[in-house]
């Protein structure tokens, strides 16, 4: 099957963990360790993955540089592509061993600079702050959880680049990481031309565009949750084991997490009549039988749940 994996930023970095050279490198050997049975299956293995916290630490970095230093977001956008792809193209020819073929591409995105989502940011980035000490930065912020981002325009990506080289890649064998970070946002003018523009593109909306556009059986969002629940984080909480697109649409899952995997999800089982799944990343090779995680296909009877630890 061809399959397109994306490594949610809790993946690479998990909650609270110091964004540290140490960390981030073993986050890293363990999504290949996860990945890459897939790809030793004989599986066609795209993988794409988050950047918020790495490109807000750039974003920290420049801002304290000379002020004729500073960079915009799109080639913070590339340099965070770049670093963590490195990072999963070694891990992964290291974890499938002498002779495999791994390949990172720098991926640019269209977007539409007429987007409504440049006028409200809403996508976080970098450090989690005190609301104080976010406020305090002058710059937009939002709630994450229990603390404070900084908080980004997040336009939907229109079209993959590179997605022709992509696919030829693919084609000849090659496992590709590709799309980080949603990939370089870019727009096209009047004359042709693309040029970069301030954002950063959801992961996992590009991860979906880049699997329709790869014709790809199958789209694994790989996270730190073990399936998407209803009444998450109460006593009510219910894990959803398969589900028909049009039975999570409208279901109102948190904007900031949940909400981006589940649109992805339902936008690729439509427009592709691929499966997506949700859920843990040391469950990579469940969530491509269907066996963990929660599965959402068009051939799903409406909504399934899992029982309950001790049900049948």
């Amino acid at each position: 099957m061809r399959v397109v994996a994306a490594l949610g930023g809790n993946a690479l970095l998990k909650r609270g963990e110091p964004l540290s050279a140490a960390n981030q490198l073993a986050n890293v050997r363990r999504a290949a360790a996860a990945l890459a049975p897939l790809a030793a299956a004989g599986h066609q293995l795209v993988v794409t993955h988050g950047n918020g916290p790495q490109v807000g630490l750039l974003a920290l970095q420049s801002a304290a540089g000379p002020a004729e230093g500073a960079q915009p977001l799109d080639v913070l956008d590339a340099e965070s592509e770049g670093m963590i792809g490195y990072l999963i193209e070694r891990e992964l020819g290291n974890a499938l061993g002498p002779g495999a073929q791994v390949a990172t591409l720098l991926t640019q995105v269209r977007v539409d600079p007429a987007d409504p989502a440049f006028a409200k940011p809403t996508k976080p980035i970098g450090p989690v702050y005190t609301e104080a000490a976010a406020r305090a930065l002058g710059l937009p912020v939002a709630a994450d959880g229990k603390g404070w981002r900084r908080v980004v325009a997040s336009p939907k990506p229109v079209e993959i680049v590179e997605a022709a080289v992509i696919a030829r890649l693919v084609d000849a064998g090659i496992t590709v990481v590709c799309t980080g970070g949603g990939g370089i946002p870019v727009a096209r003018g009047a004359d042709g031309r693309l040029d970069g523009i301030e954002a950063v593109v959801d992961k996992d909306l590009a991860s979906a565009l880049l699997a329709r556009s790869l014709k790809a059986d199958a789209l694994l969002m790989l996270t730190d949750v073990a399936a998407v629940s209803l009444d998450w984080g109460t006593p009510r909480a219910r894990e959803i084991a398969r589900a028909h697109p049009d039975a999570l649409a409208g279901l109102g899952f948190a904007a900031g997490s949940m909400g981006p995997k589940v649109e992805a999800a339902i936008g690729f089982a439509r427009a592709s009549g691929g499966r997506a799944a949700i859920g843990r990343l040391e469950d990579a090779a469940g969530l491509l039988d269907g066996s963990a995680g929660t599965t959402i296909d068009a051939t799903a009877p409406g909504l399934l749940m899992r029982p309950a630890a001790g049900q049948s």
